[in-house]
């Protein structure tokens, strides 16, 4: 037998003139059972192992760059991820991951719906965690409503004060563990403990902290309905193909809770025996039988639920399933006659109760269409050229500035002296030595401060691990060289030992000469 749960909808669809914002309705989600929990355990594991372990991890990059895997150093202003490191002037990596982010979405979405809502969004993900907390100390949906309905007593309060201290834990757990993104995490830790961080690390951890349990643990759906975005955009980009949570009413009308009296009586019988099993597992607390709607995050719960109780009545799975809206509407035409009459469900089922052969069920290969095609197509073009510029990028680098006071200096013998700031950039962890020579002004010769007064056109410089060197460089030309055009020529920094090189050009200004800025 079938228990029918006494639940309405926290959210039914809206009528004309009604406010699109109403008071909170507490909503009391059953805990559900079937492949599509499991899965979103599973997710659950997976993220949130992520999230608290990875700045754990540690990658040997050598004595001179920090062992954590994952590092956004502000201080040096790097990002490190395993063996790749990220300049300042490299941003272009971080923003295109932005960019097949944003794609992977599109591509999901028009796929598979609002998967990413369901199952790894972290508002669901923490909001999964906060409820499997409550159902642990205060019991199940029928156990947490009689408790919130109970008298203040000690037993009451103990389980009460015992689920809010378990999510503040997770909370502070959560803004914990955000934090060792930016800092060597072992050794955060230990100044976080003593009392030694810096205030800002306690004000982080104190925000997260402080949003964690008032998003996660007090305004859960609330934030999906009415702070949320995403599922206005998210609707965009659905189409008559994309997956989605359904209620298939043209076998499920009209609802009954006595199947076997109908169908003596010569009624027509759906397979919905109108239990709200689906309704009282959605953590969203909707109904969807009502049709599709803004608050459904499309988590599948609801077909676990009635997946169960189709097992106990002996009726196939998919009643509610994840089906596209083309192959709904077919379904519903031939349940209504192509729209001329109610649903009969006999229209859709052979005399053994199977299904006609002319009933559509879903077919993968619609997945690979047009739309997701492109999708996929920009998502990995993107993700190709990313790979391409990260594995051609040059770990040396250097840029030239003309001193603009003086534009040039006339010595004592006739000569003219040209100055400028060489930049080198070494970005790898490790010390090398990077010649600097000059291409062009064959009479020129040059003198490096700080590093030799002998003038010359070829100077080795120690350049220190992963940082940036600042030269000052005087390029001098002979009194019977000068002419009265400005001149280019370029300065070039090279490793022999790796074979790097980098170019970049300048201009030598004399007396009465005019030219444009330095270009590279």
């Amino acid at each position: 037998m079938v228990e029918r749960i006494d639940v309405k909808s926290a959210h039914p669809p809206k009528k004309a003139g009604e406010p699109l914002y109403e008071k909170r309705k507490k909503i009391f989600p059953k805990r559900a059972e079937g492949q599509f929990r499991r899965f979103k355990w599973l997710v659950m594991l997976v993220t949130l192992g992520i999230y608290y372990l990875t700045p754990w991890i540690r990658w040997d990059r050598g004595p001179f760059a920090p062992d954590q895997a994952v590092l956004v150093d502000l201080a040096t202003r790097r990002f490190y991820f395993f063996f790749i490191e990220i300049w300042p002037q490299e941003f272009f990596f971080v923003a295109g991951l932005l960019v097949m982010a944003g794609f992977g979405l599109f591509l999901v979405t028009s796929a598979v719906g609002r998967a990413w809502c369901g199952y790894t969004c972290p508002q669901t993900v923490w909001v999964d965690l906060f409820l499997a907390v409550e159902r642990f100390f205060e019991g199940d949906r029928n156990a947490r409503m009689k408790l919130d309905a109970a008298p203040w007593t000690f037993d009451k309060i103990g389980k009460r004060v015992a689920k809010h201290s378990t999510w503040i834990i997770i909370a502070v757990a959560t803004g914990g563990a955000w934090i060792f993104y930016f800092a060597d995490a072992p050794s955060l830790a230990f100044d976080f403990i003593t009392g030694n961080a810096a205030p800002v690390a306690y004000s982080t951890v104190a925000i997260l902290t402080a949003t964690t349990y008032v998003l996660g643990g007090l305004m859960r759906e609330q934030v999906c309905i009415y702070m949320c975005p995403w599922p206005r955009i998210q609707a965009a980009m659905l189409d008559e193909n994309s997956l989605v949570v359904t209620y298939n009413d043209w076998r499920g009308e009209p609802r009954t809770r006595g199947a076997k009296k109908a169908a003596a009586a010569g009624l027509p019988v759906g397979d919905c025996v109108d239990c709200n099993a689906c309704v009282a597992v959605c953590p969203m607390g909707i109904d969807i039988r009502d049709g599709q709607q803004l608050a459904c995050i499309t988590c599948a719960l609801c077909i676990d639920a009635c997946d169960s109780v189709m097992d106990k009545i002996g009726k196939p799975h998919g009643l509610i399933a994840y089906a596209t809206l083309n192959e709904y509407e077919a379904n519903m035409a031939l349940a209504t006659g192509g729209g001329m009459t109610t649903i009969d469900p006999t229209r859709v089922r052979n005399p053994d109760g199977s299904f006609i052969d002319k009933v559509r069920h879903f077919d993968w290969k619609i997945i690979l269409r047009p739309r997701t095609l492109l999708y996929f197509g920009v998502w990995t073009a993107v993700g190709l050229g990313l790979i391409y510029a990260l594995l051609s990028r040059d770990r040396l680098e250097i840029n030239v500035l003309h001193d603009r006071n003086p534009q040039f200096v006339l010595e004592s013998d006739g000569s003219i002296r040209n100055g400028y700031t060489v930049r080198l950039l070494n970005m790898i962890p490790e010390p090398r030595t990077i010649l600097i020579s000059m291409d062009g002004l064959p009479e020129a010769t040059m003198k490096i401060t700080g590093v030799s007064d002998v003038p010359g056109r070829l100077f080795a410089v120690q350049a220190e691990p992963d940082k940036a060197l600042a030269l000052k460089v005087f390029v001098t030309l002979p009194k019977d060289a000068i002419s009265d055009e400005a001149k280019d020529f370029h300065f070039i920094a090279e490793d022999r030992s790796s074979h790097e090189k980098d170019v970049h050009g300048a201009v030598f200004n004399a007396p009465e000469g005019r030219h444009p800025g330095g270009r590279k």
